[in-house]
């Protein structure tokens, strides 16, 4: 049972880049939860946030496997006041190589996890007379990228349902809103400046460049950008932003 007077947040995909970037945003502010599958880099942020003032709880799970839900929801007591559903997954494929396992895929990381981890946690949010969700979704879900089907589909109903849960629960003291990024400076990028290298026979430089150039900035997002938002969406000076789909893409997205 969580009884420090500080909220506790829940961060989804905590090891590396924006999940990250949240906790040690957070840290200062709030206790937190911190899920990740590799153990080592969750430890090693969890150490970092902890030094930053929180008190951290880092739990391994695979969101994707049966069970690990209820798992979560068993270790926090259902006393989450912040949930980050961060954690994801961007495979790129074109629609013919898109088969069964890669959709199911996308989607259960993507969407079925937040909205489980949600379902589990909100009813104690209404109890408490308040709460934060925020979902980390992607401009992908505002535009969608080619050879990135599932993703995109995958990302656009978590917007989907993010704004009916929004609708849902904007008199309980809930609010939910969805951080749509583009290209960011994370892991997910340089796996996919990998891919263009091997398929255009690119320099890593160009790759990222062709990635950054998405954006009219010119430039690739820094975690720590994403995690401001994010962190704002967290606070009670955001009670009024409910329902919303935030980009923050340099204006990509218009």
């Amino acid at each position: 049972m969580h009884t420090s007077t500080r909220p506790l947040a829940l961060i989804t995909g905590a090891s590396r880049g924006i999940g990250r970037a949240v906790a040690l945003a957070l840290a200062p502010r709030a206790d937190l939860v911190l899920v990740a599958r590799d153990a080592g880099r969750l430890a090693a942020v969890a150490a970092e946030a902890a030094a930053r003032g929180a008190r951290v709880q880092a739990l391994t799970a695979d969101l994707e496997a049966a069970g690990e839900v209820a798992r979560l929801v068993e270790a926090t007591s259902g006393t989450v006041e912040i949930l980050v559903n961060n954690a994801g997954a961007a495979a790129s494929a074109p629609l013919g190589r898109t088969d069964d396992a890669l959709w199911a895929r996308m989607l259960a990381l993507n969407l079925t996890a937040p909205f489980a981890l949600a379902r589990a946690l909100v009813p104690g949010m209404i109890k408490a007379g308040g709460g934060r969700v925020i979902n980390v979704a992607s401009t992908a879900a505002l535009k969608g990228y080619a050879y990135t089907s599932a993703y995109s589909a995958a990302k656009a109903g978590l917007l989907g349902w993010t704004r009916a849960l929004a609708a849902e629960v904007a008199s309980k003291g809930v609010t939910v809103n969805a951080v749509c990024p583009g290209f960011t400076d994370t892991d997910l990028v340089q796996e996919a400046v990998l891919k263009i290298q091997a398929s255009t026979q690119r320099s890593e430089s160009a790759a990222r460049a062709a990635l950054a150039g998405f954006s009219p900035q010119g430039r690739l997002l820094g975690p720590e950008e994403v995690a401001a938002l994010i962190v704002f969406l967290a606070g009670p000076e955001a009670g009024g932003i409910n329902g919303q789909a935030l980009a923050i893409d340099g204006g990509e997205t218009g």
